[in-house]
């Protein structure tokens, strides 16, 4: 299959406009088999309740079956099981579990999909792509700021993004590049599968369930067409002074030079997404100037922006010049120290503290390498300091035996150390991968 995905991707890159007829007998058995081995058991089920484990007790039957249900055109996708994960900031994010057998369909077409549009997204897009990350984005964003002659920011965000997607009009961008019927037909069984929410049914001409496999390449196509191509096709030929789009997923920061520059790229923006039936929040959607030659400008409005999990700012080299920083969005720590507090406060009569000792420590080194970027090793530190203190309030509830005063909590520190924080993802160096 990576072979013929290979060839794929290289017709597509030769020319973008060219018309695939023949994908869907790439999701065959063999191709099947091996998804299913790369599938992790431990996800959660779908709404008909079949593990991983129990799809593979009887493997070759079930899969010579799906196949020959999917060739008499007899399949059906099962709607999305719709479960609620905390978003950290009070409200809820609707997430949607496929079954499993869905899964591995879904998987083939999300491999198919990536090969042909890889290719065809633009420098600007990040989210959800091979050998792409959130981390590349900052770094972009960091040097275009710091390095350009950005003077205004539009912190965007589109309203309910995923829920307010236009089915049809997704289709139709699919449709553009890929002519096999029985593919595009597969792919709409998907998309119009529906969700189950307490044991009703829901299906609906708009939004795409966020938790498929196939969900950030379908919101990556949207996007594409609706705003990244938009703005270099458009936007760029239009504007006076310097732009930038830096996108990841449904989440994007466009930079401007000049004032004017930036009302009429806004004002243009609010219509071009209305065509496609999103809107921009009002709440979230803001423009920030910034005192880059003038520190003592007196400028009204919002100081900072969050991309991608920290709040950047603006802060001065050693030499005194402007530049931008970042730290952790004070919403996520609080929330990630929350969930260790809770842990703790479960796992401390359970196990013993050494083993306490190494999952605290494996947690912490996972925190740290997402957020261990420039600027950000004294939030760390603030960060690993809380950490200690909820780690020595529950070792000492443990029982009045095991308990520990502060010296004696430091000195088996001392010989048991934490992670320290340090840069991971170093942004003032010339190369970044």
């Amino acid at each position: 299959m990576e072979t013929k995905l290979k060839l794929i991707s290289e017709l597509v890159e030769k020319d973008n406009s060219v018309k695939l007829t023949s994908l869907v007998h790439l999701i065959n058995e063999e191709n099947l088999k091996q998804t299913f081995s790369e599938i992790s058991e431990n996800k959660a089920p779908g709404i008909d309740g079949v593990t991983a484990i129990e799809y593979g007790e009887n493997l070759d039957y079930n899969i010579a079956k799906l196949i020959d249900t999917m060739k008499k055109g007899k399949y059906y996708p099962q709607p999305v099981k719709r479960v609620y994960i905390d978003k950290g900031n009070g409200k809820k994010r609707p997430l949607g579990l496929p079954s499993f057998e869905d899964k591995l369909v879904d998987t083939n077409i999300a491999r198919i999909l990536n090969a042909i549009y890889e290719p065809i997204f633009l420098d600007c897009s990040y989210g959800f792509r091979p050998n792409r990350n959130c981390h590349q984005a900052l770094k972009v964003l960091n040097d275009s700021i710091n390095f350009k002659r950005v003077n205004f920011i539009i912190d965007a965000d589109i309203k309910g993004f995923f829920d307010n997607v236009d089915k049809q009009i997704l289709i139709d961008m699919l449709k553009y590049n890929i002519k096999d019927k029985n593919f595009n037909k597969l792919i709409r069984k998907f998309i119009y599968a529906g969700v189950v929410e307490d044991g009703c049914k829901y299906k609906s001409e708009v939004g795409v369930p966020q938790g498929g496999v196939s969900s950030p390449i379908y919101a990556n196509v949207y996007l594409h067409y609706v705003l990244d191509l938009w703005f270099e096709k458009v936007v760029k030929k239009t504007t006076k002074g310097y732009v930038k789009l830096v996108r990841y997923c449904d989440d994007f920061i466009i930079l401007a030079e000049t004032q004017e520059d930036t009302q009429n790229i806004l004002k243009a923006l609010k219509i071009r997404l209305l065509k496609f039936n999103l809107e921009l929040s009002k709440e979230k959607t803001k423009v920030i100037e910034l005192k880059r030659d003038d520190f003592d400008k007196d400028i009204k409005g919002p100081r900072t922006f969050d991309f991608l999990g920290f709040t950047h700012f603006e802060t001065k080299t050693r030499n005194g010049k402007f530049r931008i920083g970042r730290k952790t969005n004070g919403k996520r720590m609080s929330q990630k120290l929350g969930q260790i507090n809770q842990w703790l406060r479960l796992i401390r009569n359970q196990a013993k503290l050494q083993d306490i000792w190494k999952q605290l420590c494996r947690k912490v080194v996972g925190y740290f390498q997402y957020h261990a970027v420039s600027d950000n090793v004294r939030n760390l530190k603030i960060f690993m300091q809380r950490v200690t203190e909820i780690l020595y309030k529950w070792i000492n509830r443990r029982s009045q035996k095991q308990s520990m005063n502060w010296k004696q909590f430091k000195r088996y520190l001392k010989f048991h150390p934490l992670p320290r924080p340090r840069v991971i993802h170093n942004f003032f160096i010339k190369k970044f991968v």
